[in-house]
Parts: structure tokens; sequence; C-alpha cells
């Protein structure tokens, strides 16, 4: 894919751990348009890992070809060094993207649209609220945080969208944000459209499904990889085309070993949401971490997305 050399125009910090970037042509080109919920890939680190930063826009939220980007970062201490390595820049600094992919759309539909931000997942509900409150479409919001200090754009959301947005602190209610309490607000032709860490989404995920939402009603994104449980297993992996043989690490995903040793898988999200790294298993059970595979699809055990999902056994033979 093309990239886009860019420089870091502003700097501002919004919390001692999260900082907005403004983005501007390093050669002076118009930048591709947007929608809102789409995102860029940032290449960091100076090598070729790429990380995935949703674009802000308070403005319209309209498609346009904008004069700058603006995306915010959340320093992670336990990450994989990309925002370590965003949090270190200055304005006047230089950096390669890649054009904007939008795989959370705003959708046409009936019904107010209930958008649920987990701490730094608000980037893209911003652009979403700023366009939904454009287009005088009903828009109700709920942003959870731990501590009121972290509720980036909790400002300018109150101003867009008044009584409409609910703000939860966790530390102020003694408990994270209730997915009971949200869906119990729900009409019967509204849409949700979630963003945030894990435990939350599957919490609106359980009980949405609990209550009979269709999942064409529900749209989401994680703002990272899903954290691995503490007792994941290494195993060996049998690439039955090749006859090659692995082993995949308990620290470690299918797809990254298939990369380190030298294959070219088709990925993109690597966090079991998109579904391009789906690989055909033969031998072997699956345990399934993806959001992309049905009831059906996973009790069948014949694919699986390498970039989250494992072995419960000792041994995975893929067509490969």
């Amino acid at each position: 894919m093309d990239t886009l050399r860019v420089t870091v125009s502003n700097v501002r910090v919004l919390h001692p751990e999260i900082r907005e970037f403004t983005l501007v042509p390093a050669e002076g080109l118009a930048l591709p348009a947007f929608e809102a919920g789409a995102h860029v890939r940032v290449r960091v680190k100076d090598q070729d890992e790429w990380r995935e930063y949703s674009l802000i826009d308070t403005d319209d939220g309209a498609p346009k070809a904008p004069v700058s980007y603006r995306i915010a970062v959340r320093r992670d201490p336990a990450g994989r060094g990309g925002s370590a390595f965003m949090h270190e820049l200055r304005p006047g600094a230089t950096l390669d993207i890649q054009p904007p992919r939008n795989d959370f759309a705003i959708h046409a539909h009936d019904g107010a649209a209930v958008l649920i931000a987990g701490g730094i997942g608000v980037t893209p509900l911003v652009s979403m609220a700023t366009r939904l409150h454009a287009q005088r479409r009903p828009v109700r919001m709920h942003y959870a945080v731990r501590s009121r200090d972290l509720a980036a754009f909790a400002d300018e959301l109150r101003q867009m969208l008044g009584e409409h947005l609910q703000l939860h602190v966790d530390a102020e209610a003694g408990a994270p944000l209730s997915a009971v309490t949200v869906l119990a607000q729900g009409g019967p032709h509204d849409h949700l459209y979630v963003c945030g860490p894990q435990p939350m989404l599957d919490a609106v995920l359980a009980e949405a499904a609990q209550r009979g939402w269709p999942r064409e009603r529900i749209h989401f994104e994680l703002f990272s990889a899903p954290a691995a449980p503490s007792g994941d297993h290494a195993f060996e992996l049998v690439l039955a085309q090749s006859g090659r043989t692995f082993t995949v690490p308990a620290d470690k995903s299918v797809l990254d070993v298939l990369i380190a040793n030298g294959l070219d898988p088709m990925f993109d999200c690597q966090r079991g949401e998109c579904g391009v790294c789906a690989v055909a298993v033969l031998e072997g059970e699956i345990d399934h971490r993806d959001y992309v595979l049905t009831a059906r699809e996973r009790a069948e055990g014949n694919v699986m997305q390498a970039c989250v999902s494992r072995a419960k056994g000792a041994r995975l033979v893929l067509d490969l």
C-alpha cells in the first residue's frame, strides 16, 4: 500500500499519558479525505512496524480533503513500544503513514446511534458524534474512564451532545460501566457503536446477545490487541503443504510465528476483528478468540484467525 510522509505540526498534552498529534503533509500535497470512524496506520520505532490510530474530527465529520490529520495516543507501559515511540515525538518530526481506511463506519439506520467508548477508544467515536450531530441524527453516548482526568475530549463532547452524553468514572462510581444499564436504555431500532478495551466489548456483546440484539445492529472496534490469558501454553504448528514444523510460544501468536519464519500471510487488524488472516485448520482443536466467526463456524473447527486464536491442545495442522 502507498505511504504518505507527514510532519508533526503540533503536540497537545491532554493528560500526562495522553497526547494529541496534528499531522500535515510533508510535501505540501492534499491529504486523502476520510469519514468518521476511519484510522491511519503509522510506522513506528523507525522499523517496519505499524500501529493504527483513529482520526479525530470535531468540525462536522463530513468527508473532505483535510489540511491536517489529528490522532491521540495513550502511552501503554505494557505495550510493544509503539505508544512510547509516539510520546517521544516533537513538532517537526516526520512519519510515514498509510492512507485512511474505515472498518468502523456509521451505518444508515432508523433509531438512535448509541456510542459506547472506553478510555482512549473514544477517538473514533468523537468523529462519529460530530458527524451524527451535524446530520441531526439521534445519538446517545456513554463514555467510560477510570478517572475523570483521563476523559479526553469530554468538554467538546459535552458541548456538542449536552445531556445525551453520559460520562462514567469508575473511581467515582466504584465499578466499571454496566452493559446491563446501557442496553436497558436501548430502543428496538438502535445501533451500537463500541470502541474500547476487550473486557468492556465482551460485556457489551454478551449483554446484547442475552437481549437478542441482531449482530447487524452492533458495530465495534478494539483499540488494542486482546490481552493474552495467563494460562497460555506453547504448542506445535505444522504446515501440511510444506511439511514445516514450528513451535508457537505462549507469548506469540500463530501469525507472529509465520512471519518470523519467512512466510507472507495476509493480515490487517491483528485484533481478531477483520477476518483477513483466516487460515484453514486440518487437525487440532482451536481456541477461538476472534470476533469474526459465527458460532457454527467455530463449532466446525476448520478455520481460525491466526492473529489471536490458538491451539487448545499440543498441536495444530494448517493447510499451508
